[in-house]
């Protein structure tokens, strides 16, 4: 079992030809994909999904494989995962889908990729914040968050979507001084 959760393909490749319990748990609850996309072992990843490893497992934490693509921004294991058509809808322990911490990070090529996926680019987080709104609120304006924000809007986020208190993603992109950002919220018909 032990060798599922190993940086070693060729360990792990024996461990799943061999019939190992793909989703055995370790002491925090995680299972061996879930330790392979946290560590960023891709290749592991990769024999662990096409041997039906699922992307979907919660751990005590409240992550599973394919959220945590979303913190790390990582593109070739998000790739990776979506072979295994993980369940885009499941949220963190925030209330977010992969997409909200991806896009407070500034991470671009995995906003572009998983935005075009099917993920609900609008979805709201217990904060009350979207994608765009994280981007936004969490983000510095410079340029991978002005990417970002041009990514979300590019693959329909609701650019009039206000938090809880009222406040759109343009109105709190004036009042952080993002000027660059607001120029691409007002060309997409903000208010």
């Amino acid at each position: 079992m032990q060798h599922l959760f190993s940086a070693d393909t060729s360990l792990v490749r024996r461990a799943v030809d061999a019939g190992a319990d793909l989703e055995t748990r370790d002491d925090r609850g995680r299972t061996p994909l879930l330790v392979a996309v946290t560590e960023n072992r891709v290749e592991v990843a990769g024999i662990l999904v096409e041997a039906g490893a699922d992307p979907n497992a919660l751990d005590g934490r409240h992550d599973t494989p394919w959220l945590v693509t979303g913190v790390t921004g990582n593109v070739p294991m998000a790739q990776v995962l979506l072979k295994a058509k993980p369940d885009l809808t499941i949220t963190n322990r925030f209330g977010g889908v992969s997409l909200i911490p991806a896009s407070e990070r500034g991470h671009v090529e995995y906003v572009r990729l998983v935005a075009s996926s099917g993920i609900d680019v609008d979805h709201v987080n217990d904060l009350g914040w979207t994608a765009l709104l994280e981007a936004v609120i969490l983000g510095d304006g410079g340029p991978r968050h002005q990417e970002v924000v041009r990514a979300l809007v590019a693959a329909g986020a609701d650019v009039d979507l206000a938090d809880k208190e009222g406040v759109t993603p343009l109105a709190h992109a004036r009042t952080k001084g993002q000027a660059a950002v607001a120029r691409i919220l007002g060309e997409a018909g903000a208010h």
